[in-house]
């Protein structure tokens, strides 16, 4: 019998590439699985293709109606051992630089609705269930580059607001993962113009989600560790001359 035959994840952000892939992985893996995301009819015919419909539950959950957030998680039809923050969303630099509403979208979705909804997860001591928060968080946010800082600012805020919430729960033993991802073949970067030779695919980032270990930060690929921590470890005079 799997033992995780009884558990429960909450994907919330449900619609993204990587969260598909998770989606398959927990469910080979005996979870349980709800999905949460505002476009449910991709996500129902995801389910139906990949036929996942005995063990996948689809509901409605928009990150930045931060309002709906307490009565989504009430409802909830089961209330979970993991939960995954999967929404993201993304515009150039120039663009963010230019117009506040996208860049009020992105400190919205990637940052201020992670925190209303997980704050209320976190804080739900009823819930004897929770073993494991795991946020998706990206290298951008690992220092400030003039070709991104916009939208790594609300991504570094992020992996902050983890870190915390890490040692919040750990009387607990409710682990907080902050998966720190480079670039991914995905929706979200379709016409970007990156090295081919460090693109990931999404069914290979989501093993990482669905084997996370202990350690707060997890950069998928050796590659990316090695940016990663090259990234950490520059002078600011050398960070400057980056793109």
């Amino acid at each position: 019998m799997n033992q995780n035959t009884n558990k429960t994840v909450l994907i919330l952000g449900a619609n993204s590439d990587v969260a598909k892939q998770s989606i398959k992985l927990y469910f080979e893996k005996g979870f349980s699985v709800i999905a949460a995301s505002r476009n449910t009819a991709s996500l129902e015919e995801f389910v139906s293709v990949n036929n996942l419909g005995s063990k996948v539950s689809i509901l409605s959950f928009d990150a930045v109606d931060f309002d709906s957030h307490r009565k989504f998680y009430n409802e909830l039809p089961a209330k979970p051992h993991i939960v995954v923050y999967a929404a993201g969303f993304l515009v150039d630099n120039e663009k963010a630089l230019k117009d506040f509403q996208d860049t009020r979208q992105m400190m919205m979705v990637n940052y201020m609705g992670a925190v209303s909804i997980l704050n209320i997860i976190a804080t739900d001591e009823n819930n004897e269930n929770l073993e494991r928060i795991i946020g998706l968080s990206s290298l951008s946010g690992v220092r400030g580059r003039k070709s991104n800082f916009v939208y790594g600012s609300t991504k570094a805020a992020f992996t902050t607001y983890l870190a915390g919430l890490r040692q919040e729960l750990a009387s607990r033993n409710i682990k907080v993962n902050a998966l720190v991802i480079g670039y991914i073949r995905t929706k979200i970067n379709k016409g970007l113009q990156l090295n081919e030779s460090l693109i990931m695919k999404p069914d290979y980032v989501a093993k990482f989600i669905v084997n996370a270990g202990n350690s707060f930060t997890i950069v998928p690929d050796f590659k990316w560790k090695m940016i990663y921590l090259i990234l950490k470890l520059l002078p600011e005079s050398l960070v400057a001359k980056l793109p």
